[in-house]
């Protein structure tokens, strides 16, 4: 049984979500405006983001929030962290891998979260000791044990993002694993390590509101989390590193360059 709280995350995801697939059909009639390259801000996420606040705060209204969008709204120590559209490059060109990311955060430790794909119908929920879930199926991490069996995901850096160490750790990964996917949504990506489609997940200069869910689900799941160095991982952290228990150690070495 889902605890009370994912209940209305997915009411506020799936109210949010229908506004999602209206948009998703008509990419070309949407206003586009470039927030920087390849980082785009849509009619889309502004709509969804106001419709997920509107339900949230009816039910949570002292929380604090923390959005893509809107910022901080400060409350109590209670947080609700929200990406409206993650995947929004891929939802403006028509490719439906985008979600809908929402999280609770008390004392700096994600409890509860949900991520919705409306598009493909994956509705992917955890919370602290329930495990992870997507549509009802108990999630698992992979149990491959040898890079050269393993697809790894990551992000790439685009614009001016570019950061000296990422075609190495490309390079890295490509030598010793079974291929390399870049999906365009750490979100779902990070939903994919817990769902055992990949075997891990890494990627640099995120923020919390694409990662805050996924974390929990990789995590419960039976997977590890740390930054690329393999030292812990907290919510102040913008790097990632992701994957079962078996691969961890063999990819926080090919991953620590510096």
């Amino acid at each position: 049984m889902q605890p009370a709280v994912i209940n209305i995350f997915e009411k506020a995801a799936k109210k949010a979500g229908r506004i999602l697939i209206r948009d998703f059909g008509e990419v070309e009639n949407l206003q586009i405006q470039s927030k920087s390259i390849g980082d785009f801000v849509t009619n889309a996420d502004i709509k969804v983001e106001k419709s997920i606040i509107e339900t949230l705060k009816y039910y949570y209204p002292d929380y604090s929030y923390i959005t893509e969008e809107s910022g901080t709204i400060k409350g109590d120590e209670n947080t609700i962290i929200i990406d409206p559209i993650d995947g929004t490059s891929n939802f403006i060109h028509g490719i439906p891998h985008v979600s809908l990311v929402i999280a609770k955060m008390t004392a700096n430790e994600i409890t509860d979260g949900i991520i919705y794909n409306p598009i493909l119908n994956e509705f992917f929920w955890a919370s602290k000791g329930q495990g992870a879930w997507c549509n009802n199926r108990r999630l698992r991490v992979s149990n491959r044990k040898i890079l050269s069996d393993c697809l790894i995901g990551t992000g790439l850096p685009f614009g001016d993002g570019i950061y000296k160490d990422y075609l190495l750790e490309i390079d890295e990964i490509l030598k010793v694993s079974a291929g390399i996917r870049r999906l365009g949504s750490a979100g779902l990506d990070l939903a994919y390590v817990a769902s055992g489609k990949l075997d891990g997940f890494w990627e640099k200069d995120l923020n919390l509101w694409d990662i805050s869910t996924g974390i929990l689900l990789v995590t419960e799941a039976g997977g590890k989390i740390s930054k690329l160095n393999g030292n812990k991982w907290t919510t102040k952290d913008r790097d990632i590193l992701a994957s079962n228990n078996y691969l961890h150690n063999d990819l926080v070495g090919k991953l620590s360059l510096q």
